[in-house]
Order: structure tokens, then sequence, then C-alpha cells
């Protein structure tokens, strides 16, 4: 089938409206998820009958249900909503904690549990998780964010291995910095502070915000990197974004074949047989 079917979250803005001109450009038709319809009435007006929008909160476990129904066929899934939230482990509320593991965990894997059903039928589809460079790696200030989109990598990278040999694609994606809006301080939440975190995480709240528009990353241009990547042929499992996420991943990747090289003596000498 020439012409792919894309339900994508969070589509009315950033990497979301981006993902949508991208699908529209290839040929393809949209079924934007959001949680206000009328935000995305004028692209839906644009592109009649090609565009078609569902209201949709990622938490809401029932409304996921009837929007997969009202979907219809779905060949790619892209789970990209989501929102940056700031603040010390010791500053977090667990009523955060939890909200960030509803929408950008649970969510996903609620929406990916609903579709795939129909994509098994078919031997063919697309998940697309848009997580972070954060997904992979964590900083001070960012250990909720992270924690979330770590749990969907991990789930994500057993799904691909059950899921590949059915002839269905997961695709996690790791951007780094991007003009998206993303850093805006209205859409950050921002925990409580304490005095003894401001050299650490209070770098990061005023950095995160201060790069707001100024990020060197292009979401169009990451946009049709995703676009390029679904559905060719042995595809990667992760694709990650911007030379700042490349940096940061080859970083941690060195970082921990370090501690590894490092302490490998340790490991291998607690086996039941090691002398």
């Amino acid at each position: 089938m020439s012409t792919r079917r894309w339900l994508i979250t969070g589509a009315n803005s950033g990497f979301g409206a981006e993902f949508v001109q991208a699908a529209l450009a290839a040929g393809d038709d949209v079924i934007a998820a959001v949680r206000r319809p009328e935000t995305m009435a004028e692209v839906a007006a644009a592109h009649p009958g090609r565009v078609h929008v569902l209201q949709l909160d990622v938490r809401d476990g029932a409304a996921a249900e009837e929007a997969v129904k009202a979907a219809g066929r779905i060949d790619v899934l892209v789970n990209n909503a989501g929102y940056g939230i700031v603040g010390a482990i010791e500053e977090t509320a667990e009523t955060d904690l939890r909200d960030a593991m509803e929408v950008m965990f649970f969510g996903p894997l609620r929406l990916t549990q609903l579709v795939l059903p129909q994509m098994r039928e078919r031997r063919s589809g697309a998940i697309v998780q848009v997580s972070s460079m954060g997904g992979f790696l964590s900083f001070a200030g960012v250990g909720a964010y992270s924690a979330a989109k770590g749990a969907l990598e991990q789930a994500s990278e057993a799904l691909a291995a059950e899921v590949n040999p059915l002839g269905i694609q997961v695709l996690i994606v790791e951007p780094g910095s991007f003009r998206t809006g993303f850093a805006t301080p209205s859409a950050l939440h921002f925990t409580g502070e304490i005095a003894d975190y401001a050299d650490t995480v209070g770098a990061v709240r005023t950095a995160l915000s201060d790069s707001d528009q100024q990020q060197a990353g292009d979401p169009a241009k990451a946009a049709a990197a995703v676009i390029a990547t679904v559905g060719q042929p042995n595809p990667p499992l992760r694709l990650v974004l911007g030379p700042d996420a490349v940096g940061a991943v080859r970083g941690k990747i060195a970082a921990v074949a370090a501690d590894l090289e490092a302490t490998a003596h340790l490991g291998l000498a607690t086996d039941h047989t090691a002398r």
C-alpha cells in the first residue's frame, strides 16, 4: 500500500507538527491525536481528507482505545506527546514523577499495545518512539524526564526483538536540542527548589530556559530523517539526532566502556568457578 496512515500524538506543536508536514509531503495521510482539536483546524482545512483530527490525552486509557478504533488502519504510530520536567530527584514530588511516567511511558506503551494487533495481522507497520538523548543518558536536574524516556527505550528495545520477526519496525528517536518550543519556560514543569542543589540543578534550570529558540537543531530536518528511516530495509533501532546528541551518546558509551574495563576483573571474579 503506497499511502501510509500515520497516527501522531502531540501533533499540533514541536516535533509533532513537523512529523505531520513531513508525512504529508511524502504523500501519506495523518491522524493527528491532540488534546485540543481546534489547534489542528488550519492544517486539516489545508489538507482535506488527508488530515483527520482526534482528541486524545495520552493519560486517558479509555480515550486511547476509542482513538485507535476511530483511526482505523494505522501503518505508523508516532508516540510523540511529552513535556520537560526539571528538578533534582529530592525536589520532585511523587505526583510529578507519576505524571511524567504516565505521559511518556504508560501512554506510549498503551497506544503501542492497542495498534499492534492490526499490525501483526498485516505483518507490517512501524512504531516510532520519540525519546531524547536524555532517554539514553542523564544529568543533574532531568532525572524524572530521563527516567520516563529511559523506561520507554528499554521497553521498546524488548518490543523490537518481539515484533521485528513479524514485519513490524520499532524506531527509538533520540533528539538533542532542537527549536521545538520544548524549552519554552511556560511549557516546562519546574519542581520546587532546595538551596543545596543551586550549583547543579539551578544551572540546568537557567540554561534550559535560556536556550529556547536558540538551539542549533532544525526540527524539520529531524522529521525528514525520521521519514527517511521508517520503512527502510534493515533499519536501525535508534536514531540519534543532532550533533550535541551524537556527541553525548558517544560520551556515554565511552564512559560505560571505561567503567566496565576498570571493574571487569571484579565482575568476572564473582562466578562460582572463579579462582
